[in-house]
């Protein structure tokens, strides 16, 4: 993932703030980082669809729930990028769409999905967490106003119009949104390493958890 004037952007939100009400719902009964999910619920963490950040063959996968309108999924995604790039080839980010915030995150979620395509869903993600308080009002955004942000993204406007709407990306939202369900998940950003759950949540946490999993990865 490229830095880009994103990184500066958001540390200026400061990761101290990430328990407040307005950016989580709360998840009851929290599971110990140091168990496993159920295996039963292990295939609804990762589907053969869902977008990967970094090797495909990494040892260690973030699975990250994530939803391109939440505040502190913008604010983590730097700390993600950081850890991918501490750890090298050895880390991958898997990304699940968590749809929390309304017509906002679907709508976005949509235009990710149009980048996929494209092969663009990098740049256009950048993008879309960068102006994220343009669009992310939580109320209703400006008509087009997403579409014009991913376009400095390199996006093609005029083709993404269609593929939003493509029946495959429908089975994408109707999928993760059954996976939310299945797993559990009832905040944003909500990690999983290796299968683990992040839990207690943090930066510190996270990186910890990563770098436990990477060197078992090479012991």
């Amino acid at each position: 993932m490229k830095r880009r004037g994103l990184i500066l952007s958001v540390l200026a939100l400061g990761v101290a703030g990430f328990g407040g009400a307005a950016w989580y719902a709360t998840r009851p009964d929290p599971i110990a980082a140091s168990d496993p999910i159920d295996p039963e619920m292990a295939d609804a963490l990762i589907r053969p669809y869902s977008p990967i950040l970094g090797p495909e063959d990494a040892p260690v996968t973030i699975v990250e729930f994530f939803d391109p309108a939440c505040e502190a999924c913008r604010a983590f995604y730097p700390v993600v990028e950081d850890i991918m790039a501490e750890h090298g080839d050895a880390v991958r980010v898997v990304i699940r769409y968590t749809p929390f915030h309304g017509e906002a995150s679907v709508e976005a979620i949509r235009v990710l999905e149009a980048a996929r395509m494209q092969d663009v869903f990098e740049p256009v993600l950048e993008a879309v967490l960068r102006e994220q308080p343009r669009w992310a009002s939580h109320g209703t955004p400006a008509p087009g106003l997403i579409l014009e942000i991913a376009a400095s993204g390199g996006l093609d406007v005029e083709a993404a119009r269609t593929q939003m709407l493509a029946p495959g990306v429908v089975a994408v939202l109707n999928q993760d949104r059954a996976d939310v369900e299945t797993v559990g998940v009832r905040q944003t950003p909500t990690f999983f390493v290796n299968g683990k759950p992040l839990d207690p949540f943090g930066e510190a946490e996270l990186q910890r958890l990563v770098a436990v999993e990477v060197a078992a990865s090479q012991s």
